[in-house]
C-alpha cells in the first residue's frame, strides 16, 4: 500500500480547486444570457401567475425613440402605456413598454381617461403591468348600468302584498 504524505494531500486538494474555480470561470463566461426582451416576457409571466388586481387609470399611450445600449445600435421607437393606481395611500405612476404586444393590444384602440385593471407584486407594488400575453387588464369601454325602472308611484302593491289589489 502506498501511502502520501501531507504535502502530496495539499497539492492534489490545490489542483483540484484550481480546476473547479476554472471550470466555474469558463461556464459564467461562456453561457448563454437571457436578452432584455426574454427578462421583461419572464417578468410578465411572474405577474400574470402571482400578482395581485387593483384598480387604475389610464393616463396615456406615447411613443419614445429609444437608443440602444452600444453607439451602433439602432434608434427604435417603443409605445409605453402609462397609468396611474393607489396601493395602500400611495400613489404609483408606472409605464410599461407594449411594443412586444402588438398582437395583444392596439395602441389605437387604448384611450386615455378609461379605468383599467393592473397587476402588481406584493412586496414591490411598482412592479406592475397591465397586459401581458395571457391576460390584458384594458376595458373595452365604460361599464353600462342597467336603467332603473321607476314603478307608479302611486302604485304600492309591490311594497304591501296582497293589498293594492282591486
Amino acid at each position: 500500500m502506498i501511502r502520501l504524505n501531507a504535502n502530496t494531500w495539499e497539492t492534489v486538494s490545490g489542483l483540484t480547486a484550481l480546476a473547479g474555480l476554472t471550470a466555474l470561470a469558463l461556464w459564467l463566461m461562456l453561457r448563454k444570457r437571457p436578452t432584455a426582451d426574454e427578462l421583461e416576457l419572464a417578468r410578465r409571466q411572474f405577474l400574470v401567475q402571482s400578482g395581485r388586481l387593483v384598480d387604475a387609470m389610464l393616463l396615456d399611450v406615447y411613443d419614445v425613440d429609444a437608443q440602444g445600449l452600444k453607439k451602433n445600435d439602432p434608434v427604435r421607437t417603443l409605445t409605453m402605456l402609462l397609468y396611474h393606481y393607489r396601493i395602500g395611500g400611495v400613489d404609483y405612476e408606472c409605464s410599461q413598454d407594449i411594443t412586444q404586444l402588438q398582437t395583444v393590444v392596439d395602441p389605437a384602440q387604448v384611450r386615455a381617461g378609461f379605468p383599467c385593471t393592473v397587476r402588481y407584486q406584493p412586496g414591490n407594488p411598482q412592479n406592475s403591468i397591465v397586459v401581458a400575453e395571457g391576460w390584458s387588464g384594458l376595458r373595452i369601454g365604460l361599464p353600462v348600468l342597467p336603467a332603473y325602472e321607476d314603478p307608479d308611484p302611486l302604485d304600492l302593491s309591490h311594497l304591501r302584498p296582497g293589498r293594492g289589489e282591486s
